[in-house]
């Protein structure tokens, strides 16, 4: 019998969206709650954000088993669409959507440029796991994802803002972060949950046994995902409430292309996937990797 999504999970989407509510109306309507969260950072890392999309991602996370991560190298064919989808038609077809949608506003087109520029290390696991996806091979995708990003997202940026942009008639923008700044964002947000599951395996299963591990503690952490999640979206929206409040249809401007993004990278990748003779939990796993950015960065 297939197992059927809880109460929660299945109106995740409601959740989400009254969550945003949450966020947008305590940065609007408490002063100095901005300033507030802000005010736990330490250099560009939000820490109650970092806290968050940590505790998020432990579950799922917990739930792989590495060991079976290398299997993935058995469908080359599949590998080879997903990177080249994610990384070759995917920023392109961003910077097209920027440019096709918001050629007048030259701050909000580099910003949603920048997150093309690079595939989802955290939530991607979260919807793949909802989803019944390959545990294990969202795993060693966001693994590889996550390398590639911290070596070539300086150059993609560089390519796409200083070199791209002007071909289509607008200035060249330059974007200084280096490869040890998103060293650092990937190793906090998901170097620290991968290594907190990691030695969780290690610790428990050997003392407790596999039975236990699976029907006792994976229950009891599952939840955790759900409350992080929605706490992450209230500290990201209300830091920016204000400006939501104030600016509603330019949230929409920006919106409307990346839910348009979303949908093609999605499909397009779940189709190929399809016609490889791809799995259900394989094609679910590359089509969720293909179509999210990673906000992590852009944070």
């Amino acid at each position: 019998m297939k197992k059927r999504l809880g109460f929660l999970d299945r109106f995740l989407t409601l959740w989400i969206f009254l969550a945003m509510l949450v966020g947008v109306a305590i940065g609007y309507f408490i002063p100095n709650s901005a300033d507030f969260i802000n005010s736990f950072s330490s250099g560009t890392t939000n820490i109650p954000l970092a806290i968050g999309l940590v505790l998020m991602m432990y579950p799922p996370l917990t739930k792989i088993d590495f060991s079976k991560v290398p299997q993935m190298f058995e469908k080359p064919k599949l590998l080879s669409a997903s990177f080249f989808i994610t990384w070759i038609v995917g920023p392109f077809l961003m910077f097209l959507l920027a440019n096709s949608f918001l050629p007048k506003d030259p701050e909000y087109l580099t910003g949603l440029i920048v997150i093309g520029l690079a595939p989802c290390i955290a939530m991607v696991i979260v919807w793949n796991d909802l989803a019944g996806g390959n545990r294990e091979l969202v795993a060693g995708l966001v693994g590889i994802n996550s390398f590639l990003q911290v070596l070539f997202f300086s150059f993609y940026a560089y390519f796409y803002l200083e070199i791209m942009l002007p071909l289509f008639g607008f200035d060249a923008i330059t974007m200084d972060i280096s490869m040890l700044e998103i060293a650092k964002t990937v190793g906090i947000y998901l170097g620290i949950p991968f290594a907190a599951a990691m030695l969780s395996r290690a610790m428990l299963i050997p003392k407790f046994g596999q039975d236990w591990f699976q029907h006792k503690f994976l229950p009891i952490i599952s939840p955790i995902t759900l409350m992080a999640l929605l706490f992450t979206i209230v500290v990201m929206f209300s830091l920016k409430g204000k400006l939501i409040a104030t600016l509603p249809f330019d949230v929409l401007r920006v919106a409307l292309p990346l839910v348009i993004f979303f949908l093609v990278m999605f499909f397009l990748m779940f189709f190929v996937a399809k016609a490889l003779g791809s799995s259900y939990k394989d094609t679910a796993t590359v089509a969720f990797t293909a179509a999210g950015n990673n906000f992590e960065l852009a944070i």
